[in-house]
């Protein structure tokens, strides 16, 4: 029996050092809090994981910014202390330029039109992001962004001598400014609702839910009814953290987090119209925007959005593409069959 035991312990070692080696885990952060919607669907898919792989696979989540702002989430993701990252499509144009192409001003009228797209194109720009080795799982709607304000825009005219708040670094919403010749004001957007109080900013650019949420509202009781932009994001895990699963492992992960983002894209656009209401009961008064006004941002978005393909380095046959969509769309004709 001695003489076994050694043997014993060297096929225990061996054992559990080879169990060890098939667990995986897979750091995710993200900027949502704890308790949200993301985090319960989050949540909810990384137990269903855990569960279906037997332990191998574990996803841990960092909730709430813990580990900074997206563009420090993926830092983290290139040297390899985090795995991955709920992340707003803007800061992921470093890595692929067309990903935000959904972003550029006064694209969409309408969520019918950001249908028709979406139906045609999602996997091809999602199928970029796998090019540059990052996997994604499926975009989420935040919805449109509004101008919001202390006073109410009537015309364009209104917006000069606005002190407009601009996310740091956000290149579109520069383009924006730039084309309707005004002066934003960058801030942190964690320094908006301050700068609301304060006086430094009068007006910010807000998705519905985004505007409820951060109690900016209390301050901009105004809210000039025009989709400016369409503001989504999406979950991303490195390609080398995927290639550490074996197949069946990795089918389970792609099954999972592709259901949860779907779920939480299918109820954004119900989540904006509970927040508009909100607004509305709360006293927040809906501008429709008049004639001139309605031209003078067409002729803005048409400039900003021509500056914006050659300086963001966009494929201008994509955009093309997109816009031919959008005209087929328009015209009754549905979406054409290429955009795949």
């Amino acid at each position: 029996m001695r003489r076994l035991r050694p043997f014993i312990f060297a096929t225990l070692l061996l054992t559990a050092t080879t169990t060890s080696a098939e667990q995986v885990q897979l750091k995710v952060a993200t900027l949502a809090p704890d308790g949200s919607k993301w985090m319960t669907a989050a949540r909810r898919a990384a137990d269903e994981i855990s569960s279906r792989t037997g332990g191998r696979v574990g996803i841990r989540l960092y909730p709430g910014g813990t580990m900074g702002t997206d563009q420090a989430v993926l830092r983290k993701m290139r040297i390899g202390q985090l795995q991955g990252g709920a992340i707003l499509i803007g800061s992921l144009t470093d890595v692929e330029p067309n990903i935000e192409l959904y972003n550029l001003p006064l694209l969409f009228h309408d969520y019918g039109e950001v249908n028709a797209v979406r139906a045609a194109f999602d996997k091809r720009l999602l199928g970029m992001l796998a090019d540059k080795g990052f996997e994604a799982f499926g975009f989420v709607e935040t919805g449109f962004v509004y101008l919001m304000s202390t006073r109410a825009v009537g015309s364009f005219a209104d917006l000069e001598g606005r002190k407009i708040w601009m996310p740091e670094g956000d290149a579109i919403g520069q383009a924006i400014a730039d084309a309707a010749r005004l002066s934003p004001v960058p801030l942190a957007i964690s320094d908006v609702l301050t700068g609301l109080q304060t006086g430094l900013v009068d007006t910010v650019g807000a998705p519905l839910v985004g505007a409820v949420a951060l109690q900016w509202f209390t301050k901009a009781t105004y809210v000039t009814d025009l989709p400016v932009t369409y503001v989504y994001g999406t979950l991303v895990i490195a390609e080398q953290a995927m290639e550490r699963l074996t197949p069946a492992d990795r089918d389970v992960v792609r099954e999972e987090l592709t259901a949860a983002m779907a779920e939480l894209d299918r109820s954004a656009r119900e989540d904006t119209e509970q927040a508009r209401r909100a607004l509305i009961q709360q006293g927040v008064t809906f501008i429709q925007p008049n004639e001139e006004t309605l031209s003078r941002w067409s002729s803005v978005a048409a400039e900003a959005t021509q500056a914006l393909v050659g300086r963001q380095r966009y494929d201008r046959a994509l955009v093309d593409e997109i816009q031919k969509v959008l005209e087929e769309h328009r015209a009754g004709r549905g979406p054409t069959a290429g955009g795949g």
